[in-house]
């Protein structure tokens, strides 16, 4: 099962990637980072993390997109693979708490 949440933020991309990266715990590993330079004052960052949930006994990936191609700063989470069975799609709550994790981490600067 995957949960997908989108929000824009009154920070840059690269300020929003450093308080994520600050932010998630050790139990959390990051798999891969990047940022690219679009212009001038654009950016989109992409990081990857996976961390098990010892409740569900689920592993679970998260993809969090940051971006201000659009005059805003935008946040994708998009979580996967947090479901332990192939065939029934039930994470038990381990995707979205993986999301509001992050959202969390930046609750104060979440703008409409």
């Amino acid at each position: 099962m995957s949960v997908i949440h989108s929000f824009n933020l009154s920070l840059s991309p690269v300020e929003a990637l450093s308080l994520v990266k600050a932010g998630l715990g050790e139990n959390t590993e990051l798999i891969h980072e990047e940022l690219n330079n679009m212009g001038p004052d654009l950016s989109i960052g992409t990081l990857i993390y996976e961390r098990y949930f010892h409740r569900s006994g689920n592993q679970a990936g998260l993809v969090i997109i940051i971006d201000n191609l659009q005059g805003v700063t935008n946040v994708r989470l998009i979580s996967v693979g947090s479901s332990g069975s192939k065939y029934f799609k039930i994470d038990w709550g381990a995707g979205k708490s993986f999301a509001s994790s992050v959202e969390k981490i930046l609750f104060m600067y979440i703008i409409d």
